[in-house]
């Protein structure tokens, strides 16, 4: 299969899988555009705050920059699609409607349809000429096209416990704060090792592993849009109290570390 097409700052990436259970990504983010097709088996999608159960023919819409994970049923098999692109790749004229069609996209009627330009973005993806990047691009516009204009209100599916969502929010908002286990698990009543089993089954991750993650997302962004900031005070300023297990952490997540991700970005600019 080609790799991920890099055309200036354009990007796009088709993959079809089957009995996938896991990603090599270690962010569960993305700087791109991300459009995944459930065609067989059961997935439960968490995403940025909410967990929703997947049904076949069932689209999952994440725009750049959102946490997000798959959990598979492991007894049956399964299929997907998936497509990273960059923003040239999402027409300008269905972005004001993108907010009414994330996450979750559900419209058994045009499945025949989208299965369809999956397929010939497939093929599409595979062929090697110069007309290839053109074809994707209207490929998946006429995909987004068809979305837009069979929306269905799917805003009533989310499927985890509130008190889940509860806690994914205070850490999104409080992640600079000293936040752990015990002490969400008595703002909510509940134990310690019930809200971590609970977070697990419905988010995918960790309790601990989720907050670092959030912490390193927020690090991230003030890297590359305060570069007077240093190492060290960004670290502080996400809520890591040890600037080398901070440097540890991203590191293992991003392939370097935070120095050099800077330096990068200042020979950039």
């Amino acid at each position: 299969m080609p790799e991920l097409i890099i055309a200036g700052e354009d990007s796009y990436y088709f993959q079809k899988a089957e009995n996938k259970t896991h990603s090599q990504c270690t962010r569960h983010y993305h700087n791109s555009f991300e459009i995944y097709y459930l065609k067989a088996g059961r997935c439960n999608y968490f995403i940025d705050n909410r967990s929703y159960d997947l049904q076949i023919g069932d689209i999952v819409l994440i725009p750049e920059g959102i946490i997000h994970k798959t959990n598979y049923d492991k007894r049956e098999p399964h299929t997907r699609y998936l497509i990273n692109c960059s923003s040239p790749f999402v027409p300008r004229e269905v972005l004001p409607m993108l907010p009414s069609m994330i996450y979750l996209y559900r419209n058994s009627e045009i499945t025949e349809m989208v299965e369809e330009l999956l397929v010939r973005i497939g093929e599409e993806y595979e062929r090697g000429d110069s007309f290839r990047e053109e074809a994707l691009r209207c490929l998946t516009f006429e995909l987004f096209f068809l979305l837009a204009r069979n929306m269905n209100d799917c805003s009533e599916v989310g499927a985890g416990s509130l008190f889940i969502e509860e806690t994914v929010k205070y850490i999104q908002k409080n992640y600079m704060t000293d936040i752990n286990l015990s002490m969400m698990a008595k703002l909510h009543s509940v134990s310690p090792e019930h809200l971590s089993r609970t977070f697990k089954k419905e988010t995918g991750f960790g309790f601990s592993e989720y907050l670092t993650l959030v912490r390193l997302q927020k690090a991230e962004y003030m890297l590359r849009n305060e570069p007077r900031k240093s190492v060290c005070e960004i670290a502080y300023a996400c809520g890591f109290n040890d600037s080398n297990y901070f440097s540890d952490k991203f590191k293992r997540t991003y392939g370097q570390s935070p120095t050099k991700f800077k330096s990068s970005l200042s020979r950039k600019s």
